[in-house]
């Protein structure tokens, strides 16, 4: 991954970009590169002609950006940083801070009546418009079901579908796990039971062997992992191949990892728009842990 291009930072004032601010800070270390501050202020899309850029930089006094100082002074980490203020709408301005970054990072936030529900309308256009990745940082103390990992220490979740493996963010989980010297869980869901229409509009399970689904199945997900293990052969990665729902079980191991790692949706001819889908759309929604989704690499000439 290019060091050239800053992680970028968007804040806003509230504790849960200040958290992303961390997360950022921490990322930038890692990476070997700088991090780029910014706020972006808000004003009506009726009341501007052009919502996407406000010019150069603005270096005017900027109380958030104040505090996003205050926030990182003194910090141990010598990350030679950069503070920008914009102005625009968000939604359409946060996205296309991704193409100068090679890392947007923000923060969750409530909207609406749903305490489970911690991501705001800015955090879903970033996460499903920018070119880079996208890290969503939670808030703390969201609760998932399912059992606590068994062994402790560092860990990166990645979502794989061995169908349509993606390769982005395969190569950005690996990465990131390198990285940090975690080890890397990677969640393979089958659908079970597989059913099928009958007559008379009746569903009918299929007599389908559920072991031999889940051996083809790691089979699969072990063929695509096998170039990533060569690249990074100190990551330990280790397939977790369940029946059912995907989205539920990423969301069951986001409990204590450090990030779980989701791609984006490829455009496709009758759909041209970005699109998320289901699965990301619920673990940028519900995962205790912060959520980095990966676009899709640009297709071959």
């Amino acid at each position: 991954m290019s060091t050239t291009l800053p992680v970028v930072a968007a804040v806003d004032g509230s504790d849960d970009s200040l958290r992303a601010l961390d997360w950022a800070l921490e990322a930038a270390h890692r990476r070997e590169t700088r991090l780029r501050v910014v706020h972006v202020r808000q004003y009506a899309a009726w009341a501007q002609t052009d919502v996407l850029v406000a010019g150069p930089p603005d270096t005017g006094e900027d109380p958030v950006l104040d505090q996003a100082r205050a926030h990182l002074r003194g910090r141990a980490f010598a990350v030679a940083t950069e503070y920008v203020g914009m102005e625009g709408v968000p939604g359409a301005v946060l996205p296309e801070l991704g193409a100068d970054a090679q890392l947007l990072v923000l923060g969750s936030r409530g909207r609406g009546g749903f305490a489970s529900l911690l991501l705001g309308s800015n955090g879903l256009a970033a996460a499903r418009d920018a070119e880079c990745p996208v890290v969503v940082v939670p808030r703390p103390g969201r609760e998932v079901h399912g059992e606590a990992p068994t062994e402790t220490g560092p860990r990166v979740v990645l979502g794989l579908h061995v169908d349509s493996p993606d390769e982005a963010s395969a190569t950005f989980a690996f990465t990131e796990a390198a990285q940090r010297g975690a080890r890397l869980q990677v969640v393979a869901a089958y659908p079970w039971p597989v059913q099928t229409w009958a007559a008379a509009g009746q569903m009918m399970p299929l007599v389908i062997d559920e072991v031999a689904v889940e051996s083809e199945t790691r089979v699969l997900a072990d063929g695509f992992l096998a170039p990533h293990r060569g690249r990074h052969p100190d990551v330990r990665a280790e397939p977790l191949v369940l029946p059912g729902d995907a989205a539920g079980h990423l969301v069951a191991a986001s409990r204590d990892a450090d990030l779980v790692v989701v791609g984006r949706h490829r455009r496709r001819l009758l759909a041209p728009a970005r699109m998320m889908g289901s699965v990301t759309h619920a673990v940028l929604q519900h995962a205790a842990a912060p959520v980095a989704v990966v676009p899709p690499a640009p297709p071959e000439e």
